[in-house]
């Protein structure tokens, strides 16, 4: 018997979603998935659902760009409340811990070159980290505090905005793969002598995508996000028209444009041979690896592909079908 095929559009590209306060990524997911009505949807990068901003979401072919998203550089600007830390280390959680201590501005920017660069993390108790198959905040709701390993995630850049009261503190973060902002803020507290948790938190960039590419519910929809709402009653072409291609993704990669006859054995999954000019120019000055290429034929997104000496061979193949 055949696989049974999914129901709902061919729907392609990305919507990048201003998400909001109290929401879940996966909720968002399935609220988009829903509205378009789209056979295959996903999301690159998940935000905690007290956070806010850059939520992208694939759809279709799209997906298989997701992770190229996901490895993109992300940039949180954030609020750190000063002399409480909690148990989920961010707002919503009990406060399991007081200090009297508030530092000053000028001993907040002498610490923050400590947290830059490539630094050990323990993330949060309340976080997504799998143990021996369970999520760490399942445990963690459980009653149980399960002891996560420190690992070592890349903090690119830390920079003190403003510091609006004693109690608070506003910086701007531009992180790699994997890095807990909750945890960050819990280290520089006890780094400082005090204690400390998020009190907000919003993400203004992930990958090529940022917020003057992004859009609410409420301006996708002409109105608040509800459960009553009615997807037939939805102008399809105007949800359409908000969704970006999904080469948009690929900025970080090098491109290449193939012919219709080579685009169609790549789609076939053969590998087709490049001009040594145009395999130099790929490589650039680096001659000993094998980069990740973006194949494209008069725009239209043929296949992600390896580039092994003057041959490109398909890795991810895009139908449109």
């Amino acid at each position: 018997m055949g696989r049974r095929r999914k129901s709902g559009r061919d729907v392609h590209g990305w919507l990048i979603l201003d998400k909001p306060y109290d929401f879940g990524s996966t909720e968002a997911v399935s609220k988009l998935r829903w509205l378009y009505n789209a056979r295959k949807a996903g999301h690159a990068g998940t935000l905690d659902p007290l956070a806010t901003g850059i939520l992208p979401i694939a759809f279709g072919e799209a997906t298989k760009t997701v992770p190229f998203v996901q490895d993109g550089l992300k940039t949180y600007r954030f609020t750190a409340r000063w002399g409480e830390s909690t148990s989920t280390d961010d707002r919503e959680g009990e406060v399991i811990a007081t200090s009297p201590k508030r530092p000053r501005a000028a001993e907040i920017e002498h610490i923050l070159p400590d947290f830059t660069g490539d630094i050990e993390q323990v993330p949060p108790v309340f976080s997504a980290i799998k143990v021996d198959g369970e999520r760490a905040y399942d445990l963690a709701r459980d009653g149980e505090m399960p002891e996560l390993q420190a690992r070592t995630i890349t903090i690119n850049s830390l920079r003190l905005v403003e510091c609006p009261d004693q109690d608070h503190t506003v910086l701007e973060a531009i992180t790699g793969k994997g890095a807990y902002i909750r945890a960050l803020v819990r280290d520089i507290a006890h780094a400082l002598g005090t204690q400390g948790h998020v009190a907000t938190l919003r993400r203004t960039a992930v990958g090529p995508f940022t917020e003057d590419m992004s859009i609410t519910f409420e301006e996708l929809l002409g109105q608040p996000v509800s459960r009553e709402l009615d997807r037939e009653t939805l102008d399809r072409d105007s949800l359409d028209a908000e969704l970006v291609g999904l080469g948009s993704a690929m900025t970080a990669l090098p491109a290449t444009a193939v012919s219709g006859g080579d685009a169609d054995r790549l789609r076939r999954g053969q590998a087709v041979v490049v001009a040594p000019p145009v395999a130099k120019g790929i490589r650039g000055e680096q001659s000993g690896f094998i980069p990740v290429v973006f194949a494209s034929c008069h725009d239209d997104p043929v296949a992600i592909c390896a580039l092994d000496g003057l041959k490109l061979k398909p890795t991810k193949v895009f139908n449109f079908a």
